[in-house]
């Protein structure tokens, strides 16, 4: 519409007045034919200027008449020419912007179904988006990848679901089943009683265990309480010392480097990290092994590394260690020790990311395993 516009006041500009010129050949005709006829009058000088003059003027009239109308008709041409273009050409752009809108938006009704469509139980699907690599593709690769996370979140909580039920219901199957044993002996011995009631405890101390991770995991899971200044080297030798049992009953020889490592967090669950690293290494050892714990400070982080021998372990299975109920049989003592429930080392990444650090795991060359976990340190 702009266009139009300064084109029209341009071609009205270019039709201004403009001084009777009759150059052409019909206008000098006649002017030609008029001065003839004065002079075949035989006027006087006076009658033959104002003649001549009549004739002139009547050629100008004539001349500005003829530009006036051809004036007006070329802009009332343009002018009708213009409005016809400029309605086709706003029905043309619409009904295309129409067709290319909805070709555009194509993807974006893609990812709209595919967002109605996803559930809890329906989160398999994708878009795969085919084309160049534009916004509309980002977007939908990233609602993808966005799917897939979802994905694995729920089928990861479903799995720790199933576990923690099946680790939850076996001390009590336990508990039950020696008892029915226990009462359906005719003749009950006090060293039966005593026999089952030991086994009740056990089961329940276990039970209670397994409680207490839970807990602790959907705590670091939340989110940490309350932070302060604390020293990691403190909290790894008060785990050493309450390990020291189990260290002489293994036994593993230990070797510990704790230098100062300051860090801000929550006490308990630190706590509970560096405890579960000590345990795991003397758990998940062989007899006569070794156990090497190293804290300290690196690159603004508060450190601990534990490591321990052991048998060799395939490098691709260390990462899923840190899933919650996983216990490979190269991390079982030799004597199927019991009391593992797979829940060490997701605490440990559980904690760490809460606290904004991390956690690694590398399994060592001649056997073994090494656990580093970096934590945000304090100055």
């Amino acid at each position: 519409a702009v266009l139009l516009v300064v084109t029209y006041g341009l071609v009205a500009q270019s039709f201004g007045p403009a001084p009777p010129a009759a150059t052409s050949a019909p206008a000098s005709q006649y002017v030609a034919q008029a001065l003839a006829a004065c002079k075949a009058g035989n006027l006087g000088p006076t009658a033959m200027a104002k003649c001549e003059n009549t004739a002139e003027q009547s050629l100008n009239g004539v001349s500005k008449a003829s530009q006036a109308a051809q004036r007006s008709r070329t802009l009332a041409r343009l002018l009708d020419y213009s409005l016809a273009t400029l309605a086709a050409i706003v029905v043309a752009s619409t009904w295309l912007g129409w067709i290319v809108a909805g070709r555009v938006l194509r993807p974006v009704h893609a990812i709209t179904a595919a967002a109605r469509r996803a559930s809890e139980e329906n989160l398999g699907e994708r878009i795969a988006l085919a084309g160049p690599d534009d916004e509309l593709k980002e977007l939908a690769d990233t609602f993808d990848a966005m799917l897939g996370r979802l994905d694995a979140a729920f089928a990861s909580q479903r799995r720790f679901v199933a576990n923690a039920s099946h680790e939850l219901r076996t001390p009590l199957t336990v508990m039950r089943t020696s008892i029915d044993v226990t009462l359906a002996k005719p003749g009950r011995t006090p060293a039966q009683l005593e026999a089952m009631a030991v086994e009740v405890r056990h089961a329940a101390d276990r039970a209670e265990t397994l409680v207490e991770a839970l807990l602790t995991l959907a705590r670091s899971d939340r989110g940490t309480g309350p932070r302060e200044p604390l020293d990691v080297a403190v909290l790894a030798e008060d785990a050493l010392d309450a390990a020291a049992a189990a260290i002489r009953a293994r036994p593993v020889t230990v070797q510990a480097v704790l230098e100062p490592a300051l860090a801000v967090g929550d006490p308990v669950l630190v706590e509970r990290l560096v405890t579960n690293l000590i345990d795991n290494a003397v758990r998940h050892n062989v007899p006569d092994g070794w156990v090497q714990v190293a804290t300290g400070t690196r690159e603004g982080m508060a450190f601990i590394d534990v490591a321990n021998g052991g048998p060799l372990m395939p490098a691709e299975l260390v990462p899923s260690l840190f899933e919650p109920f996983r216990r490979l049989c190269d991390r079982t003592s030799p004597s199927g020790d019991p009391d593992g429930m797979g829940l060490g080392l997701s605490i440990v990444r559980s904690v760490a990311h809460a606290h904004r650090g991390h956690a690694a795991a590398r399994a060592r060359p001649a056997g073994g395993l090494e656990v580093t976990v970096s934590l945000p340190g304090w100055s």
